[in-house]
């Protein structure tokens, strides 16, 4: 379990991010047109989940738009936006800011932010995903970790692609 916070209040997570070294765990997530998407779908390419509460949010919003800006310019890399979030939710912004770069994702049904410890367990926001970011390398080992202490701010953009080489 871990701690972050939104404003001066802590919140739990339900566990702790996947260790640096260790396999990714198995996913199945849902695209912006309801299909499965899965971690085997992404074999061969870095990953880079970029994990948050909720795309309504300008902070979420903050983070898509500028991991699409840095994705544009990365080759073998595809970068999957996380939240609880219906799918017609991220297709309405990722649409109307003509974001494509980035591959929307929902956990609506999904097992996810348990398997990667995300899952905000208390506080207003329980429920929703912890802003995390998680890199994956080709062969399916985590490269790189950060869980956001504050879900208010923005991840560490330099430090998660700085791993990919």
């Amino acid at each position: 379990m871990a701690i972050v916070k939104l404003g001066d209040a802590e919140f739990h997570t339900i566990g702790d991010l996947p260790p640096i070294g260790s396999a990714v765990p198995d996913f199945t997530l849902t695209g912006v047109d309801l299909s499965d998407i899965k971690l085997a779908d992404y074999r061969g390419e870095w990953i880079v989940l970029n994990i948050f509460p909720s795309i309504d949010t300008p902070t979420c919003q903050m983070s898509v738009r500028e991991f699409n800006k840095r994705a544009a310019e990365l080759s073998k890399v595809k970068v999957l936006c996380i939240a609880m979030d219906l799918p017609f939710a991220f297709s309405r912004f990722c649409g109307a800011e003509g974001l494509d770069n980035v591959v929307s994702a929902s956990g609506f049904r999904s097992s996810f932010g348990d398997a990667f410890g995300v899952n905000m367990t208390d506080g207003p926001l329980r429920g929703l995903y912890a802003r995390a970011v998680i890199v994956v390398s080709p062969e399916g080992i985590v490269s790189h970790t950060e869980l956001v202490a504050s879900v208010g701010s923005e991840p560490n953009y330099d430090a998660a692609l700085t791993v990919i080489n």
